[in-house]
């Protein structure tokens, strides 16, 4: 198995320094202030590459390193959307024919882009392990060069590179902290910071539902697993890379893991704090900082790796939707109230003295049980946090209207 150097990103920075854009990494008030008391915190906008991913600077990486024969015959690769993106865009730069598997249920936004980028695409099978495999078999029959996502040495150096930058951009860095999916990304970043600053503290955030890297830990060696459904779509591969298991391993500090919930409202703060529109892959960096699992971070300053804005805009503002009940500012619940005149007006009334926005009311005089008098209201509020939410909650009891909502039983005085 060829081994990553350090060196390796050093010459990959070189390669590829005309054609991927040096991020800004930028100090950011409005995260530092949703982090462990006196952490600054940096954000490394790697978003804002041509493709919106660090994806591209592996992928030209890779490509660049190709033989006269290999370029002209074309590169093949599997991805459900930002190594693709990356290879396709350099491809089409570099005059190299690239072909892409993409599974059926990759976002439609980044099929048509690849397109749009000149690649062959082609969809096939309903799992980012289908559509490897069938690559592999594209790439046997056709003479094509494989260049897998996260495991290739090439590619490993090539997301180093962004190590090396923050090391310039922020020289005081004392943690950074870099979303794992098949590991390439942390492995690269890993290397690249320890080889010069190894008292640099390297953190690795997964989703809960697919803690890869923590089960290959614990297995001493990569493992498959069937991933599962998370808003970080960026991060569902079905392992880790056996080379970037093999750099990482000694390299990262600790790893944590974040709940979706925590995913939707982390899109949500970069969105209303940043004003920045990132994917859950690269958001999962703040929820690892916000929801407090990073206490050790107080007083120190450190790097966000925000490595994708590639998010569907179909499912954007379900997202959105879902970050507001996390965080308390949008509920719903179902009232039984009188039908007879003023029932709802009484309702409607408690809720703005309580000072819940009413954002929607249906009701439901057929399924509201045996009392034909009453009707039940399905109520959707805005309110400021789950404290507000709670007031509310206190005022329609006093008021003594029975309510109910996704967490708690039906209620009444």
């Amino acid at each position: 198995m060829a081994q990553v150097t350090y060196e390796d990103i050093i010459a990959a920075r070189e390669r590829i320094a005309d054609g991927v854009s040096l991020s800004p990494c930028l100090e950011s008030i409005p995260l530092s202030e949703l982090a462990p008391p006196g952490c600054r915190v940096f954000c490394k906008l790697d978003y804002l590459q041509r493709t919106g991913s660090f994806k591209e600077r592996g992928a030209r990486n890779a490509l660049l390193l190709l033989d006269e024969s290999q370029r002209t015959r074309g590169a093949i690769a599997a991805s459900a959307g930002n190594h693709a993106l990356g290879l396709a865009y350099h491809g089409m730069r570099l005059g190299i024919p690239i072909t892409v598997v993409m599974p059926l249920t990759a976002p439609l936004v980044k099929v048509t882009t690849c397109r749009h980028l000149k690649a062959n695409v082609i969809q096939h099978g309903n799992s980012f392990r289908e559509a490897i495999d069938r690559a592999r078999q594209i790439a046997e029959q056709q003479g094509l060069t494989y260049i897998h996502g996260y495991d290739d040495p090439a590619i490993i150096a090539g997301q180093g590179t962004l190590g090396l930058e923050i090391l310039d951009q922020v020289p005081d860095v004392d943690a950074i902290v870099v979303p794992i999916g098949g590991a390439g990304l942390i492995a690269g970043v890993a290397l690249a910071v320890k080889s010069v600053r190894p008292a640099v503290q390297i953190i690795g955030v997964e989703p809960a539902s697919m803690p890869k890297f923590r089960l290959a830990l614990a297995a001493g060696q990569p493992v498959q697993i069937d991933p599962g459904h998370t808003l970080a779509d960026g991060l569902a591969t079905p392992d880790i890379g056996q080379h970037a298991f093999a750099v990482a391993r000694d390299l990262v500090d600790r790893v944590v893991e974040v709940s979706e919930d925590e995913i939707s409202l982390a899109i949500l703060r970069m969105l209303e704090r940043e004003k920045a529109v990132v994917e859950g892959a690269a958001a999962t960096t703040l929820a690892a900082l916000e929801s407090g699992k990073l206490p050790e971070l107080a007083g120190k300053r450190v790097v966000l790796l925000l490595g994708g804005g590639n998010i569907d805009p179909t499912m954007l503002d379900r997202i959105i939707e879902r970050g507001l009940v996390a965080d308390g500012r949008l509920s719903r619940f179902t009232a039984t109230i009188s039908d007879r005149p003023g029932g709802l007006a009484r309702l409607a009334t408690v809720l703005a003295a309580s000072g819940a926005s009413i954002k929607q009311l249906t009701h439901d005089r057929v399924f509201c049980g045996p009392d034909a008098s009453a009707v039940d209201v399905l109520c959707l509020i805005e309110t400021r946090d789950h404290e507000h939410l709670q007031q509310v909650h206190e005022h329609l009891r006093q008021a003594g209207i029975m309510f109910s909502s996704h967490k708690q039983p039906m209620i009444a005085d």
